[in-house]
């Protein structure tokens, strides 16, 4: 019986379709309150008065919490390796507990209001007085600024190998090249929504959370109650992308004002409110030199990136990674520089570091390939590289780029193009055609999981794993029937919920393969103790043998939930996850193929069409892996053509945070889609599983940027592709 690989619909499908699935913000508790925040007009400085009279005054108005009078709330401790989830405060910041403000949008104040509309009505009427300190908020002007990215074992501030600027400056073939990317910001469908309960001393949150057990450890932690008086909630989130991995103020003030106000709180954030209160990715600024000799043999790698943290808090992208990994250089340099103003932090989005990396890196691969006349498949396939490029020692788990490059080119039709830029026409349309590699690192994580299997036939999983649109519970339920042999609708899997046993976050593709490595071990175990009750009562079928031996039910349970356990899973796990690291490079990879057509009087540009071909182990079901990395594509397609976030270098403000001027690809600018798989275990992952969830967005923004050199022989080196870049 085997169901891994079918193309399964969603076993969570009807709920959605319906509109039975219960969302952060559907939750309802009698006495519910409304919430809404009011935020800092200024970049730094202190607060010297509010007014909150007028505000208090509105009908139905509860409480309007400022630093004057609100609960006292525990600072974020520092970040340890073993403490991951102190990683997951968004800022640093100590809210309402302060006069200082560290960056425009700061919440100052929340309202909490009988109804919504009372609290946005009072919000608006709250009133605050500063005195200003100079603060920093322009990025380019920041640049000679940075500093080395701090170094740490999950983002390596960059490698080198040999003199790679020597060898640049005596190369035949030498380019030099900047490439920038704008800030971007995270608009998933469901808005960043809490819904928050205190009983006494015991709190549970509703929240459109990708990372619950972080969640409930930081808000413990946070709040100073113990970790099993916390309960988090999040079954089902419509989209998160990163956004929602790290804890943001909107889920700290929810709760805070739950407490101060002892009444159940509803507080969802605007469009707005998440542009100013919810990071979203660093710009950048990338230097990608390259040497060569005539027979496009690579001899200097240069990659170096400026980005942005905050004052307060922000991530270090990993935007050379892919530059370290990809090509067989002689000479490899690979730096992260870090720029830090007084903007709300950057955090993570969608394959962060990789997404912009991978533009810079795939585009100057093309114009080398140009450069020396020679075709951009040619020119990989001579550098390709069967070890780590930067060590020379540490072999790739798993690494089929020319099955990929070939099974790709096949499908497109990429041989039958005409090479030479603006050649080819569709009436007024120039047409070109674009290629760049895919590639994303791949991890696993600890994972706790009991399997109960009844004499009834049914099996049951538990695990506190993550449902954001990606099909988590249909893979694992897959997954178990195959490794139990069970029909696929005997299997019913609960998730979501910090009750459950500790799932791993889902953050950096891991979850699939974590949560897999524990079912698996656990149906294992389950096996066995089926094994030795038969022994006793007689062979037949799993519900026979139990029936004979009058047992209701076996469970397997793998990982303990004691607080000695969960230390003891971490210290298990951190040994095995950094030797891995010192033996292997294990990443996803795969190939973009992109057609576009460019209006040639207007600069009109429509992505035509697509076909991608990718590398995730094994897939273990064919419609939602497919469908991930459809989604991919579609976000890549926003980060090279549409978004960008527009910020005042004067103010800090956000002036385009709505979706009517950030602008997100919408269904007329997707063409048809064409996705493939090689299906090939690694044998190093669990189950052969890599990653499928952020492999799809990297290299597309350089597919679509050299399909567009293609059709009208100019380069853009400055995301996003607006048509004002190729008039």
């Amino acid at each position: 019986m085997t169901t891994i690989g079918q193309p399964l619909d969603r076993v969570d499908g009807d709920v959605k379709t319906t509109g039975a699935a219960k969302f952060a913000a559907e939750h309802f508790y009698p006495g519910l309150t409304h919430a809404v925040l009011v935020h800092a007009t200024i970049s730094r400085g202190r607060i010297t008065a509010l007014h909150t009279d007028e505000a208090s005054a509105v009908p139905g108005v509860v409480a309007v919490l400022t630093h004057l009078n609100a609960p006292s709330l525990k600072p974020a401790p520092k970040p340890r390796l073993l403490n991951l989830a102190m990683w997951l405060s968004g800022t640093f910041v100590n809210y309402l507990q302060s006069d200082e403000v560290h960056w425009e949008g700061q919440p100052i104040a929340v309202v909490v209001a009988e109804t919504s509309a009372a609290a946005r009505e009072a919000a608006a009427l709250v009133r605050a007085e500063y005195t200003v300190t100079k603060a920093v908020v322009d990025f380019e002007g920041s640049e000679k600024d940075a500093r080395p990215q701090p170094n740490n074992p999950i983002f390596p501030r960059g490698a080198k190998k040999g003199d790679a600027e020597a060898a640049l400056k005596a190369a035949p073939v030498a380019l030099d090249l900047r490439y920038t990317t704008p800030p971007q910001n995270h608009n998933a469908l469901e808005l960043h929504a809490t819904t928050a309960n205190w009983d006494g001393d015991r709190l549970t949150v509703h929240d459109a959370t990708q990372s619950i057990d972080w969640f409930r450890t930081h808000l413990a932690t946070r709040f100073g109650v113990p970790m099993t008086n916390v309960r988090v909630l999040a079954p089902f989130v419509g989209g998160a992308f990163g956004g929602k991995f790290a804890i943001w103020p909107g889920t700290i003030l929810a709760a805070l004002a739950a407490r101060a106000t002892s009444r159940p709180v509803r507080l969802v954030l605007s469009r707005e409110a998440v542009y100013r209160t919810v990071g979203g990715r660093t710009p950048s600024i990338q230097r990608l030199a390259l040497g060569a000799d005539r027979d496009g043999k690579l001899t200097s790698l240069i990659h170096t990136s400026v980005t942005r943290d905050g004052r307060t808090g922000g991530l270090s992208e990993q935007v050379t990674s892919s530059s370290q990994h990809l090509y067989a250089a002689e000479n490899i340099l690979a730096r992260h520089d870090l720029a830090t103003l007084d903007l709300l932090p950057n955090t993570f989005m969608r394959a962060p570091g990789e997404a912009i990396g991978t533009f810079a890196l795939e585009s100057a691969i093309d114009e080398l390939a140009y450069e020396l006349g020679m075709d951009p498949i040619e020119l990989r396939m001579r550098n390709e590289t069967a070890v780590d490029p930067v060590d020379g020692k540490r072999k790739f788990s798993h690494r089929r780029l020319p099955e990929l490059y070939a099974l790709g080119a096949e499908r497109f039709g990429w041989h039958e193009r005409n090479p030479e830029p603006r050649s080819t026409r569709d009436g007024r349309w120039l047409v070109g055609t674009g290629v760049a590699t895919a590639f994303h690192p791949v991890l696993t994580l600890p994972a706790n999981v009991t399997v109960r299997l009844s004499a009834d036939g049914g099996v049951l999983v538990r695990c506190a794993f993550h449902e954001m649109g990606m099909g988590g519970a249909t893979v694992q339920a897959q997954i178990t029937a195959d490794a139990l042999g069970v029909p696929f609708d005997t299997v019913r899997v609960e998730y979501g919920d910090s009750d459950l046993p500790l799932g791993p976050t889902a953050g950096g593709s891991p979850q699939t393969a974590s949560v897999a490595a524990s079912v698996t071990r656990a149906c294992e175990e389950l096996k066995q103790t089926l094994k030795s009750i038969a022994r006793k009562t007689g062979g037949g079928s799993n519900e026979e043998i139990l029936r004979r031996a009058k047992v209701p039910h076996v469970e397997a349970v793998v990982g303990s939930e004691t607080r000695l356990g969960r230390i003891a899973g971490r210290a298990r796990f951190l040994p095995p996850f950094l030797l891995g690291n010192q033996r292997w490079v294990k990443a996803s990879s795969g190939v973009q193929f992109c057609e576009v057509k460019v209006d040639a009087e207007t600069g009109e540009t429509r992505v035509s069409r697509w076909v991608g071909v990718f590398d995730i182990g094994r897939v273990i079901n064919a419609k939602t892996a497919a469908s991930q990395m459809r989604g991919g594509i579609v976000m890549g397609l926003g980060l090279a053509m549409a978004e960008e976030t527009l910020v005042d270098p004067r103010t800090g403000r956000i002036m385009n945070p709505s979706l009517s001027e950030y602008h997100v690809p919408v269904h007329a600018d997707i063409p048809p889609i064409e996705v493939s798989f090689l299906d090939d275990p690694d044998p190093t992952a669990p189950l052969g599983i890599l990653g499928a969830g952020e492999v799809g967005v990297t290299g597309v923004g350089a597919a679509v940027a050299n399909a567009v050199y293609h059709a009208t022989g100019k380069r853009v080196r400055d995301l996003p592709i607006t048509l004002d870049k190729l008039l």
